[in-house]
């Protein structure tokens, strides 16, 4: 290595080493992909107060919301990656819309550094009150017995619950229609009135119509069963074992971000998610909280990526 070479390594070498010591000495900033009021949101402000308390520096909160995702993570991947700027997100935004669109303006492999798996949240196939079907082997029998009738819902074509209902569809032999929405707050009415059959949603989203009996869920799909609903079967436990959805949520970081800043903010975090009362929080919110090292997220970002490019490729659908 010439001299002028290892000058220029010293340098770069010395300068991460005293900002990962001196980190954080300013406000850092926590970016949201969606609106506020959705799990993603909240779980973010649950992660900023926290790191607020831990690391004794403000996190200041700031919703991008548009383009599926793509303003917010524009915004990061041109940040400093320099701790300052983070990144909360579900990953559909993130792994599902680079396999559904023509093209994006992001790469979500390499424009970011996976922090934190905060939580996921397990779907569940839920079906009106009124529908005679009391369990999954039963809402089978009565689709196929009225083959291109019922009709489910989602909060858009592409989207998590619709990947997750045609899967179900193609592993059960179930013909349903497609109805997309706006959100799974205009599923909810629609639901619950009986003109949809079935949603693939969230506990989160659920939640008021399942306490108030207008709704119930036949399985959920994952690999246990939920610890805010205990007595609902996983979709193995009923029959579908090749039925399951799940989303996770995380923080992220730019590109380039150093691994003393991302371990440092990795411990902070899975002290909140080893505190009782905000996993019992987490829980009351429908989802499942995780936690665990940095590069078991990465690996995990990178399955997953793997994972819902075979399953948009089996469903063959696709959006603008």
């Amino acid at each position: 290595m010439g001299k002028r070479l290892w000058v220029a390594f010293l340098v770069c070498f010395s300068t991460a080493l005293c900002q990962a010591q001196t980190y954080p000495s300013k406000p850092i900033r926590m970016v949201i992909d969606t609106s506020p009021g959705g799990i993603t949101d909240i779980l973010g402000r649950l992660a900023a107060d926290w790191l607020t308390q831990q690391v004794g520096q403000q996190i200041v909160v700031e919703n991008r919301v548009g383009a599926s995702g793509s303003i917010a993570f524009d915004y990061v991947i041109k940040s400093p990656p320099d701790g300052y700027t983070l990144l909360t997100l579900a990953d559909g935004n993130l792994l599902v819309r680079p396999h559904l669109a023509a093209k994006v303006s992001f790469d979500p492999l390499n424009d970011f550094v996976p922090v934190f798996n905060i939580a996921e949240t397990p779907h569940l196939l839920v079906v009106p009150s009124s529908l005679p079907a009391g369990n999954l082997a039963e809402f089978v029998a009565y689709a196929k017995a009225n083959p291109g009738k019922l009709s489910y819902g989602s909060p858009g074509t592409g989207s998590p619950p619709h990947i997750s209902l045609d899967q179900f569809g193609r592993v059960t032999g179930v013909q349903m229609v497609h109805v997309p929405y706006k959100g799974a707050v205009q599923i909810m009415p629609d639901l619950i009135a009986g003109r949809l059959q079935a949603a693939s949603l969230s506990l989160g989203s659920t939640r008021a119509g399942l306490q108030s009996g207008a709704i119930k869920a036949l399985a959920a799909g994952a690999t246990k069963r939920l610890a805010g609903l205990p007595e609902v079967p996983t979709s193995a436990e009923a029959g579908i074992p090749g039925w399951q959805m799940t989303a996770w949520f995380g923080i992220f970081a730019p590109k380039g971000t150093s691994a003393d800043i991302v371990r440092l903010l990795n411990g902070k975090m899975q002290l909140m998610i080893d505190d009782a009362k905000t996993r019992a929080r987490m829980v009351e919110l429908g989802a499942e909280p995780l936690g665990g090292p940095a590069p078991a997220f990465a690996e995990r970002v990178r399955a997953d990526y793997k994972h819902w490019g075979q399953m948009v490729k089996d469903t063959g659908i696709k959006v603008q």
